[in-house]
């Protein structure tokens, strides 16, 4: 309390100072005589309405016969009584007033120019050391142009290799980087020239970042961070300043590494922006070229910047000199997954039943910001149920939390509607059981998680790269399955398939018209894509092809799903029992997991066993109330996450 007082006391002296002199002026001001010309001052001495006048250097201070008073000034250097006489005062009249002289006080001039400056420096002084506190307490207000990276010493790592898992091919790339900060003669020996610029690429959560912090920490350098938006702000050229600012540091403290996240946010393709081609961020991106062709051959700095975006980035950032190395960090694999796992498991206390294997095997598609989440939504589930560890079940459930979202449980709906989403559920799970390419059913489940209010969990064996023709056709009946079960039993359809068919159309379409899967259109691609690449996303697609194209196109988007719903309705009339009895086991348990689900096809003619693999262990089921339909969602894209159908 005293500290602050003591630090902020000149400040509270100078406020209570101004705004006593501002009060002073002000009541000075409001006591001040009427003030009129000299020639109304002869006027009343010749009507005899003056008694007396007190004369102060120039000042009159002037009195009538009412006691009124007011001041008036005579003219500079001229006697009084000479410039009354001028105006028609005769010295009979004057005689009659009295006049008294009175010395001017030194100090009246000094106050009258101390009360008009003093509040004007006060405020302006008051207002510097308000802007000084503010710099003071980092934010920066007179240094714009200053870099805002965060600097990270290196002596103390907290991040290695040792800490990211399931980049391996990766991690053996930037190896060579590491080496060079190390040991940078044992290059120039040889008069090998390391990339200036690393450039990390990769969907979001796949790790880019902890692999940069990786490389400091391996190497034990001084590391730069710092956002590609931190770059740029409301003021003309901050954006360049503080690039300059930035590479000053580094070379200051090299070797060292900078890392840009996030670098499409300043080094888009130049010429697209909406307003010119000369606006800040172009500017921006000018300075990092320059500053990257500045570097000398003895500097030791090395630029990794990261992206999801490679392709909207400046060709210029990409030639061989500046980010001449590109590091995909792609998704993990099922071995990648469960080394991921391994490293977010660390100090936590985890059941002797755990299989990380098993839980690898059940998350494809996941990115390692995915498998951290899930670990820790197994954690919380084990706290939220007492437990002293982290056990398969609660792992197990964050996978579904994941994929799609919290249990819903307090949802309550009518028992028809609960009927129509068991059938609408075990439509999916049984055309998928029948038909032998698509993936596996992990689990079925009528409880509302998320935004979906059931859902059809299907798992794949392996991590898959490409997906067959057939496969897009079984995965689009499966999805179909749904609406088919409605139809079939109740003889109308329900709002519930609506992301169903949106899928269903997407996929059909780009079968036809990107994957060259359409017999009748042949091995062709339709459609160009365009982007804006300020906007940095689809806008738009142009057609290269005539109308007449455009109608074989929609034909045979609608022969493929009329093909995958004709199929998924064979299925379900054939099977129309079984549908039925596990439509019934739903509704009573509500959840139904592999195990429980293949029971039913035990010992049936013409339909092969499942060989059942550890993802797909029993697990306990709970009651809860029913929910809604929702989609089956199957991916086109290679190593498909699963998701709720």
């Amino acid at each position: 309390m005293n500290a602050n007082w003591r630090k902020n006391g000149l400040v509270y002296i100078l406020i209570v100072v101004a705004v006593a002199v501002l009060f002073y002026s002000a009541s000075q001001s409001a006591d001040r005589p009427e003030e009129r010309g000299l020639t109304e001052v002869a006027a009343l001495i010749r009507t005899g309405d003056v008694t007396r006048i007190v004369v102060s250097g120039d000042q009159l201070t002037v009195q009538l016969t009412d006691k009124t008073v007011f001041v008036s000034q005579k003219e500079e250097d001229v006697n009084l009584t000479t410039s009354l006489m001028r105006l028609g005062v005769t010295p009979e009249l004057l005689a009659k007033v009295e006049l008294k002289i009175s010395p001017p006080s030194d100090m009246s001039g000094w106050l009258t120019v101390l009360g008009t400056i003093l509040p004007l420096l006060l405020i302006g002084g008051l207002f510097v050391m308000i802007l000084r506190q503010a710099q003071g307490s980092n934010s920066q207000a007179m240094s714009f142009g200053k870099s805002k990276a965060r600097v990270f010493t290196g002596d103390k790592p907290t991040v290695t290799f040792a800490d990211v898992a399931g980049a391996d091919e990766s991690k053996q790339e930037l190896q060579e980087v590491v080496e060079f900060l190390k040991e940078p003669q044992k290059f120039a020996s040889l008069g090998a020239r390391i990339p200036k610029g690393v450039l990390l690429v990769g969907p979001p959560g796949t790790g880019k970042t902890l692999m940069a912090k990786a490389i400091s920490g391996e190497a034990g350098v001084p590391f730069f961070s710092i956002s590609g938006s931190e770059f740029v702000e409301m003021f003309v050229g901050v954006g360049a300043s503080r690039v300059r600012d930035l590479f000053e540091q580094a070379k200051r403290n090299s070797p060292c590494i900078i890392f840009i996240d996030e670098i499409d946010a300043v080094g888009r393709q130049r010429g697209a922006g909406l307003g010119g081609s000369h606006d800040e961020r172009e500017q921006t991106l000018n300075q990092i070229l320059v500053e990257m062709d500045g570097f000398d051959t003895d500097t030791n700095v090395i630029l990794i910047a990261a992206t999801n975006r490679p392709d909207i980035l400046d060709p210029a950032l990409l030639r061989p000199g500046r980010f001449d190395r590109q590091v995909v960090m792609d998704r993990p694999d099922m071995k990648g997954r469960e080394q991921i796992l391994k490293v977010h498991v660390r100090g936590k206390p985890l059941e002797p039943a755990v299989d990380l294997e098993t839980i690898a095997r059940g998350t494809p598609g996941f990115v390692g910001a995915d498998l951290e989440n899930l670990v820790n939504e197994g954690a919380i589930l084990a706290a939220r149920r007492n437990k002293r560890a982290i056990g398969m079940p609660e792992l197990q459930e964050a996978v579904e939390r994941v994929i799609a979202g919290p249990e819903r449980r307090s949802r309550i709906i009518s028992l028809k509607e609960k009927e129509i989403i068991a059938f609408h559920e075990a439509g999916h799970a049984l055309v998928r059981r029948m038909l032998p390419k698509c993936d596996p059913v992990h689990k079925i489940s009528i409880v509302s998680r998320g935004m979906a209010l059931g859902y059809t969990m299907a798992l794949p064996e392996n991590d898959r790269v490409l997906v067959s023709k057939t496969k897009f056709e079984h995965d689009l009946s499966a999805m179909l399955g749904g609406r088919m079960a409605e139809q079939l039993i109740f003889g109308d359809v329900t709002n519930g398939a609506v992301d169903d068919l949106d899928k269903v159309t997407k996929i059909a379409r780009a079968m036809v018209t990107q994957y060259g899967m359409s017999p009748q259109m042949g091995p062709m691609v339709f459609g160009q894509r365009h982007e804006m690449i300020f906007l940095g996303r689809d806008i738009g697609e142009q057609r290269n092809y005539s109308e007449q194209v455009a109608r074989e196109i929609d034909k045979e988007v609608d022969r493929i799903v009329t093909e995958a719903y004709d199929r998924a309705k064979d299925i379900l009339t054939r099977h129309q029992d079984l549908l039925r009895a596990i439509s019934k086991r739903l509704m009573e348990v509500e959840t139904l997991d592999a195990a429980e689900f293949e029971a039913f096809f035990t010992g049936l003619p013409g339909i092969p066993p499942r060989k059942l693999g550890p993802a797909d262990t029993p697990e306990s089921t709970s009651p809860s109330r029913g929910n809604a339909p929702a989609p089956d969602r199957p991916s086109t894209t290679p190593a498909p996450r699963p998701a709720p159908a």
